[in-house]
């Protein structure tokens, strides 16, 4: 489709779609019941190699880097900064905020497909790779946070039940 544009067109019409996608998955992600971001869901269960999360501190270093990257708060959202209470409800909601974050940036990356579809082969490589090395680090961070949250989770609710006994 694109490979008759010049180089400027290719690039104009790149730029206009990567944000358009980027803000209807947005707007999806807010519009959407939150019981859609489900933590039990297949999708963001943990896998084996990523070892409870440990794959993320060990091998990527997350710790490191994964506060340098912004994040979205929205008008009265939901703050990822820290953790404002330690409630089982507090946790669940975060929890589904991580599951919403990770499905958001995991459809953001959907668009490098159309892309390697529409653009001349080197372009559309280049513009692939943006859009997948700009979603990526926050899906990480996501999953990462998600499993930390769960296992405190599992902590408080261990301790709850072992407080009434």
């Amino acid at each position: 489709m694109l490979r008759e544009q010049s180089v400027f067109g290719i690039l104009f019409i790149n730029i206009i779609i990567i944000a358009i996608w980027h803000f209807a998955v947005f707007m999806f992600c807010i519009l959407i019941d939150p019981r859609f971001f489900n933590a039990d869901k297949k999708m963001y269960s943990p896998r084996k190699w990523e070892r409870s999360g440990r794959f993320y501190s060990r091998i990527l270093k997350i710790k490191l880097w994964k506060d340098m990257v912004p994040q979205y708060r929205g008008k009265n959202g939901f703050s990822k900064d820290h953790l404002d209470g330690i409630s089982v409800e507090y946790l669940d909601e975060f929890i589904m905020e991580t599951c919403r974050g990770e499905w958001n940036h995991t459809a953001n990356c959907a668009l490098c497909l159309i892309l390697m579809l529409l653009d001349p082969p080197p372009v559309s490589l280049i513009f692939a790779f943006l859009v997948f090395i700009g979603n990526l680090p926050f899906k990480l961070i996501q999953r990462y946070n998600r499993f930390r949250l769960q296992k405190l989770r599992r902590t408080i609710v261990r301790k709850t039940q072992s407080n009434r006994k």
